[in-house]
């Protein structure tokens, strides 16, 4: 649920169900800051080098990432994620993800 959005910065909600993925994309330009408020999920995140990592993520941690960086979500438990970024809404990229041609997500 996207709830608010100005010249500056954009909020979201996701709420991820259980066994549920948001796949594989990256921004041109939205940066984002993602905090769990409640659940447990992987957030596979690029890192600098170009490695993909997973970084199990609870209620209470919270994960930057930062533009052009590939990112996933894949949610371990019914979660809720509170997202906040720089306006670019529109600016993904989806990657096609070989480890899970299905994926899908209850949070678009």
């Amino acid at each position: 649920m996207l709830w608010t959005v100005t010249r500056r910065y954009a909020s979201k909600i996701l709420f991820i169900r259980r066994g549920h993925q948001i796949g594989l994309q990256y921004h041109r330009e939205k940066e984002e800051s993602v905090f769990v408020r409640s659940g447990r999920l992987i957030l596979i995140l690029e890192d600098r080098r170009g490695e993909i990592r997973e970084i199990w993520l609870e209620a209470g941690d919270s994960q930057h990432i930062p533009a052009g960086r590939l990112h996933g979500i894949v949610a371990l438990e019914d979660s809720e994620v509170l997202e906040v970024s720089t306006p670019e809404i529109d600016d993904f990229q989806r990657i096609d993800d070989p480890r899970d041609p299905g994926l899908h997500s209850s949070a678009y």
